[in-house]
């Protein structure tokens, strides 16, 4: 451990028992208690996640609109103070560089919130097409950021203390409000499926907001998650992951988000390459027959190969095991295929996405 990465609450994670793994060089919690406990704790109640190694990048400057306008596959025109969007960066061939929230401040100002293994490339990727009147700056190091989720998140953030506005709509941040007495960014945003906000605060402060919401989070038997639980629940929701439904080799339209993609606006990197028509989509399965389907896992129709497993795991909230996989558009109607685990061909049937969706 001592040669990965640690976030600002590493101290904090060792004291609270979290079994630390290796997670894109960071050291991470991979569980505190169970990934089922924790799991159904943010289903049902509430859950505190370290989020702190994600990257965040600042882009500011005269010509900072224009600039995002040809850098993101979304448009960002509608975007007022406040607000957040989901978006791709594509490489010229359509490919993923990574996805990311944008939160704007001003037509001078964004927030690029990225993912942690992606930090360093996408702040390349921005420098590399800035324009004059433009400035990126990388200021991942100063942010501590913290995950509360789950339906009784409110009651944790009253029972902590809030001094100031609350984002009342999903999709809004609000740039400063005191969260038990700390300077918070607060974003209602997250990637478990359930309401919830993220907290972004200075570093030094992490481990004391954490102990805070800890212990105002006693009220709803919130327990700390760690990754496991925030995979199985991105999992449930069908929420995209970089690195297993995306990646350079990957087009948003195929990985089934174009809502985030406007072929639309006047221009983007990659444009010409998305106005192409996708050969791939990604699908939902159910496994039939017992085990589970693993990344990579080759997806069959007949002796057919027609794709690849890109995530699969047991959805605690459900009950069986699932898979999402990007197989042939021409083969993606079919109700019944074939999922090649360890020899063996398992049935999966078609299933919709999201596998999970929480009442409104």
């Amino acid at each position: 451990m001592d040669t990965l990465k640690k976030t600002p609450l590493y101290d904090v994670h060792i004291a609270l028992g979290g079994k630390m793994v290796d997670f894109g060089g960071w050291a991470l919690p991979v569980q505190y208690s169970s990934i089922l406990e924790e799991h159904k704790a943010v289903r049902e109640r509430c859950g505190l996640f370290d989020v702190s190694h994600m990257g965040e990048l600042f882009v500011r400057g005269e010509n900072a609109f224009a600039y995002l306008q040809t850098m993101l596959t979304n448009d960002i025109t509608t975007m007022t103070p406040g607000r957040c969007r989901y978006s791709m960066l594509c490489y010229e061939d359509g490919g993923t560089v990574d996805d990311v929230l944008v939160y704007k401040y001003s037509d001078t100002e964004y927030l690029i919130v990225v993912n942690a293994s992606n930090t360093d490339k996408d702040f390349e990727w921005f420098k590399a097409h800035v324009i004059p009147g433009v400035e990126v700056e990388n200021q991942s190091a100063a942010y501590a950021q913290l995950a509360l989720q789950g339906p009784k998140f409110m009651q944790v953030l009253e029972a902590a203390g809030v001094a100031g506005e609350l984002p009342a709509k999903n999709y809004t941040f609000v740039p400063e409000t005191k969260v038990a007495g700390i300077p918070c960014i607060v974003s209602r945003t997250g990637y478990t499926g359930e309401d919830g906000v993220e907290l972004y605060c200075a570093a030094q402060d992490g481990p004391a907001l954490h102990k805070a919401l800890m212990e105002a989070g006693k009220c709803v038997d919130m327990l700390p998650c760690g990754l496991g639980a925030r995979d199985t629940l991105r999992f449930e929701a069908s929420m995209p992951l970089y690195g297993h439904e995306m990646d350079e080799t990957v087009t948003p339209m195929e990985t089934g988000i174009s809502f985030a993609v406007k072929l639309n606006k006047e221009s983007f990197i990659g444009k010409e390459a998305l106005l192409k028509p996708a050969t791939r989509i990604r699908i939902g399965l159910k496994l039939v027959d017992k085990g589970i389907a693993r990344e990579h896992a080759d997806v069959y129709l007949g002796d057919k190969r027609v794709g690849h497993v890109t995530s699969g795991s047991p959805a605690p909230t459900l009950g069986g095991n699932y898979a999402m996989a990007l197989v042939n558009l021409a083969d993606a109607e079919a109700e019944l295929y074939e999922i090649e685990v360890r020899g063996r061909r398992l049935k999966a049937e078609r299933v919709p996405m999201p596998f999970y969706q929480r009442a409104k």
